[in-house]
């Protein structure tokens, strides 16, 4: 392989153009007024409008300009607590990485359970984390072996120590993940070796297990890509391994009969062998742009960068908008071309270690060049690739491509020890990730089957306002007035029927009654006995009445009292996502990855209800049948909220032209009447809409493997940890330079 060809190769596998590309990063505010603005913060008000202006919020108004309340009378009328004028304030950013991506709603009977999420936690550390973490622990023990070792090996661990320092654990006092993993992991010495060590001495022991499961989703791809780098034990490589062997050679060796030879080596490396199946038209594609890369190669003028970088640091915050824009084309220009550059050097450097390398008659570069479709069908030929990996290559192969498993070969320990990684910025493992999602009992699950369940309950309690004793007693009183009147009707006609007989009163008739005729008596004793049902009947009603007015008034009570539980800090929206496999078959994945958090209020302590909801936001104003909290969301996968775009609508259910969303309750996507008789006593307020717009064309920010971030656990194949690399280093760059700009 010819020098020119090492030096590309290394350029990638140690990313030594890294610092290039982040010495000269465009500070974001010298173009910020070419951006729009985004919604980055929101905040409940309630009483007073001006009281989010002094904080710096901008109000939610009308088109004139007037704040808009959101309760809109809605907490007066029967049993309510009185009224209370409730506002939303934001603020606005110009970095899509940092705005507000969705707002929803969740009443306090809404269907969610703080239960059933932290069992879900539990169970991907049991099925997924713990699973994961022991296979890859022959990957980290391989890169201790090699650190602690010598020769070529102890080169290259050392090179992969020195990046993995530039990922740091906050649980661990800062320290950088190429020494922790030096040492033992919590995991590995069980938590009753760990327990009992001292504070100080638990910050030498990174936690894996909470690394996978909170890390930045592109944090723990790099570490995980980085440490199967630093694999591989041998003296020799994996690829002087594979020139030495093929498939039948691994058929000999078995000593069993061909078919059964077959079956078992199939059993051995063929979960694998699909692994590098995948990455093969990939290696290919990019082996065919060789005559490109190199041509491109070969004219570019690495001056490029370095002038943009110098137009930019020429400029100043008084220069013409036109001169900033068109310096900043020009730096991103180079940039592109800077990477093209890189890609093209490595494609270069590759084809040719390829090209020299023999293998099996011919070369390596024959071998990787036929077509995905041919090995598809005889797949026993990447055997002999599997098995030319290390166990800790092998438990990595899903974090590195192909062509990075080649460049790792091809690259030696000189040049591992000449790549300069001092200047790249060091960067914690959690950066951009919320962790308080992870705290016990402060997260919340919501589901279709929660949300439709809670709906059924709702419906039932609707027909719930008297308890049953108080219905029975309601019933009660209704014999007893029955009663009372049918005893009063006999007794009149009695009394009626006997003053006709020539007798005028019932007295006279029990003075006299020896002398009645027979016919009368009867009558008597029907009127005797009518009378004193008549007073029993009478007392009974008063009494049994009052004790269904005092049962009812105290079902009322109940009723329209609200004992407020305590609204969850967030909540996590599972839905099923259909994907389809690479036979066209449809399967339903469960996603727990859209996080909302619970917007905050100006309430304090001392205020009503505070006690009960503290300072989160009801949009209620905590004067209604039931708490709804406003949640938002911050997620790489939806577009951010234009702030130019939120719009009030009152007294109205027409949709804004131009409109589709809006702030919704959880399980629906179309605007929420935030004054719903669901939760307000006054059926008669005007109804509240408000709808915004998203920028359809913005990205936003990563989070960890189990929150919505960017890559999935075992999602990074064929994916180059040199332009994750540059990604982390552009991120922390950039954060450094808007820090000096401000």
């Amino acid at each position: 392989m010819g020098a020119f060809a090492i030096k590309q190769v290394i350029k990638i596998t140690a990313i030594l153009l890294l610092t290039v590309l982040t010495a000269c990063l465009v500070p974001i505010q010298v173009f910020a007024d070419s951006l729009p603005e985004y919604i980055s913060e929101v905040k409940v008000f309630y009483d007073n409008a001006s009281a989010a202006q002094e904080e710096g919020y901008t109000v939610l108004s009308d088109d004139k300009g007037k704040p808009v309340d959101l309760n809109q009378g809605a907490g007066g009328g029967l049993g309510s607590k009185g009224d209370r004028a409730v506002f939303l304030g934001y603020k606005t950013t110009k970095n899509a990485d940092d705005a507000i991506t969705d707002l929803a709603l969740m009443n306090m009977k809404g269907g969610y359970s703080v239960a059933e999420y932290d069992a879900l936690m539990e169970t991907q550390l049991k099925s997924q984390i713990i699973p994961f973490v022991e296979r890859f622990r022959t990957v980290i023990d391989e890169y201790r072996q090699n650190y602690n070792g010598s020769g070529d090996n102890k080169q290259r661990a050392d090179y992969i120590h020195g990046m993995l320092n530039k990922l740091t654990d906050d649980d661990c006092g800062g320290r950088g993940l190429g020494d922790l993993l030096l040492n033992k992991t919590k995991y590995e010495m069980g938590d009753d070796a760990y327990n009992a060590l001292s504070d100080s001495e638990k910050e030498n022991h990174a936690d894996i297990l909470t690394i996978i499961a909170q890390a930045n989703g592109q944090a723990t791809l790099l570490m995980e890509s980085l440490l199967t780098r630093a694999a591989d034990t041998s003296d020799d490589t994996w690829i002087d391994r594979l020139v030495s062997m093929t498939y039948d050679d691994m058929v000999d060796e078995t000593g069993l009969a061909p078919t059964d030879a077959q079956r078992e080596l199939s059993r051995i490396y063929n979960d694998d062998a699909n692994v590098i199946l995948d990455m093969w038209s990939d290696l290919k594609a990019d082996l065919e742009k060789y005559d490109e890369a190199r041509a491109f190669v070969d004219s570019y003028d690495e001056k490029t960068v370095k002038d943009a970088c110098d137009g930019i640091e020429a400029l100043g915050r008084d220069t013409e908008p036109e001169k900033n824009e068109k310096a900043a084309d020009e730096l991103l220009k180079a940039q592109e071309e800077e990477i093209k550059y890189l890609e093209y050097a490595e494609i270069v450097g590759l084809y040719e270690y390829l090209e020299e390398t023999e293998y099996n008659g011919s070369t390596l570069l024959d071998f990787f060049s036929a077509d995905s479709e041919e090995i598809e069908d005889d797949i026993n030929i990447l055997y002999p690739i599997v098995a030319s990996l290390s166990p800790g290559q092998r438990a990595g192969l899903e974090f590195v491509s192909l062509k990075e498993l080649i460049a790792i070969a091809a690259t030696d320990a000189e040049n591992y020890s000449e790549a300069d990684i001092d200047s790249i910025e060091a960067t914690s493992v959690y950066e951009g990730v919320d962790r308080t999602i992870y705290e016990k009992g402060g997260v919340a699950l919501t589901s279709d089957a929660l949300r439709t369940d809670a709906m059924n309950k709702a419906n039932e309690e609707k027909s719930k306002m008297f308890g049953s004793l108080s219905i029975a007693f309601m019933a009660l009183t209704g014999v007893a007035a029955v009663g009372f009147i049918a005893s009063t009707v006999v007794f009149a006609a009695a009394k009626i029927y006997l003053a006709k007989e020539g007798f005028a009163s019932l007295r006279i008739v029990s003075e006299t009654r020896t002398f009645l005729p027979r016919y009368l008596s009867g009558t008597y004793k029907v009127s005797r006995i009518s009378g004193k049902m008549m007073a029993g009947f009478s007392v009974a009603m008063v009494v049994i009445a009052g004790i269904t007015t005092y049962l009812a008034w105290r079902d009322m009570q109940a009723y329209y009292k609200v004992d407020f539980t305590p609204i969850p800090h967030y909540m996590v929206d599972e839905k099923d996502i259909i994907g389809y496999n690479k036979k066209g078959e449809k399967i339903v994945l469960k996603n727990q990855s859209a996080y909302y958090k619970a917007a905050e209020s100006n309430a304090k302590a001392g205020d009503f209800k505070f006690s009960e909801i503290g300072n989160l936001a009801d949009m209620n104003g905590c004067v209604g049948k039931q708490w709804m909290a406003l949640y938002v969301n911050k997620n790489e996968l939806m577009n951010p909220i234009l702030a130019s775009s939120l719009k009030a609508v009152v007294g109205s259910s027409e949709i804004p032209s131009g409109y589709t969303k809006g702030i919704h309750m959880f399980g629906s996507d179309a605007a929420f009447n935030l004054n719903s008789n669901l939760y307000d006593w006054n059926n008669s307020a005007k109804s509240v809409f408000v709808y915004f717009k998203t920028d359809d064309g913005a990205a936003a920010a990563a989070g960890s493997n189990f929150s919505g971030g960017a890559l999935a656990l075992t999602g990074g194949a064929g994916l180059a940890a040199g332009a994750v690399a540059v990604a982390l280093g552009i991120t922390a760059a950039r954060r450094k330079k808007e820090k000096t700009a401000a």
